[in-house]
């Protein structure tokens, strides 16, 4: 059993902790945007800079920090006897929170583009968008929707 607890705790943390980056990206609509009117305008694409979107974890990266702990800790009270597995056990905890907290992070960021498009109307605007497609400057695109649900598409 003890052998099959770092196995379950590791499968847990895998697939809780990673996030739907999927809206990010300029051809996923939410269910609430669909069947509703999205105001449509054009321009060129004036400057291109890959980012990241760090997705927000509802949970705020317990579910990595306590499944690493609880794998460290495990891990830890496999090593040495008496107080020196108390401390093994400890240090496993705390270095495997922090490895969870940080894997988390990193599975919940997705690559994105950040284009600045000017309007024909003469207008600039700046949108941050899942990198799933390939974008350049020059290109000119549509801009679909307002305020902060707007995305970019070929035109």
């Amino acid at each position: 059993m003890k052998r099959l607890l770092p196995v379950i705790a590791m499968g847990m943390l895998t697939l809780a902790g990673c996030a739907n980056t999927a809206p990010y990206g300029g051809d996923v609509y939410r269910g609430s945007q669909a069947q509703t009117g999205q105001s449509v305008a054009y321009g060129t694409i004036t400057a291109l800079r890959q980012v990241q979107i760090q997705a927000d974890s509802p949970q705020g990266n317990v579910i990595g920090t306590v499944g690493g702990g609880v794998i460290g800790g495990l891990l830890g009270s496999q090593v040495g006897g008496g107080s020196g597995r108390q401390l093994a056990t400890a240090a496993g905890a705390i270095g495997g929170a922090v490895a969870g907290s940080r894997t988390e992070d990193a599975v919940n960021r997705t690559r994105a583009w950040e284009m600045e498009v000017r309007r024909d109307n003469g207008e600039s605007v700046v949108v941050v968008q899942r990198a799933d497609r390939d974008f350049q400057v020059g290109q000119r695109v549509r801009l679909i929707g307002s305020g902060a649900s707007m995305s970019v598409a070929p035109y």
